[in-house]
């Protein structure tokens, strides 16, 4: 498998673990917000391969605590389980973000223990879903499953929402609260402008306005918190 990007230490992207994180081109998405664009349109060249990635997992053995594999999608590429098989063998935990549009890969994953740790990206209500994930006429069921599928509890779990000024309103969180409900976590991340974002011109919301987002779906999902913001 081809590896786009290492992070060689992390103490954020896994709660609670220091960790590496490895990043997968390509998605399924074009988020206009998403800040890993290179990934998601132009993978480029490999960093490194399967092998070359266990090799440095047996230099950080007693180092770190787990591995995060993001993206782009990581559910797009048909090899994921064996590079998570590989990993967890060397007794890693395991960490995966996904946006969730491919619920028989996740299903699949988590039925075989291979991960222990699920962050799903919930990029609006389902009705503004084709808008925010850039991709008109989207079909939002295959993200309902995804995360009816985590609200089942089999694997721990964290649902999360970048807060985007021109994407985002308060009848944004007021459907979402509904649909998670019951849900474990869930957190509203600041946006942060950066080069590589895929459509330029967007901006954050004010603490403020994420506070009153929060107070909407509060009451759906006592666990909400902020990350991100300033």
């Amino acid at each position: 498998m081809d590896i786009q990007g290492l992070q060689k230490l992390t103490l954020l992207d896994y709660p609670g673990k220091v960790a590496c994180t490895v990043f997968l081109g390509g998605c399924n998405l074009r988020c206009p917000f998403c800040h890993n664009g290179e990934l998601v349109l132009s993978p480029g060249p490999a960093l490194m391969d399967h092998e070359e990635l266990l090799t440095f997992l047996d230099r950080r053995q007693g180092l770190l605590d787990g591995v995060c594999v993001t993206g782009g999608e990581p559910l797009l590429r048909p090899d994921l389980p064996r590079l998570l098989e590989a990993v967890k063998e060397k007794g890693f935990l395991l960490k995966l973000d996904t946006n969730g549009g491919f619920p028989q890969a996740l299903e699949d994953v988590i039925r075989r223990d291979l991960v222990d740790y699920v962050a799903m990206d919930i990029k609006n209500s389902p009705d503004r879903y084709p808008e925010t994930a850039g991709v008109p006429g989207l079909d939002v069921e295959p993200y309902r499953e995804s995360a009816a599928l985590l609200l089942e509890g089999k694997v721990d779990y964290e649902f999360r929402t970048t807060v985007v000024r021109e994407l985002h309103d308060e009848d944004s969180f007021r459907a979402i609260g509904p649909w998670l409900k019951g849900a474990r976590r869930y957190f509203l991340q600041g946006f942060v402008d950066r080069d590589t974002v895929l459509s330029p011109g967007l901006h954050p919301c004010s603490r403020e306005e994420m506070e009153g987002f929060a107070a909407l779906v509060r009451p759906h999902i006592p666990q909400v918190e902020l990350r991100g913001v300033d």
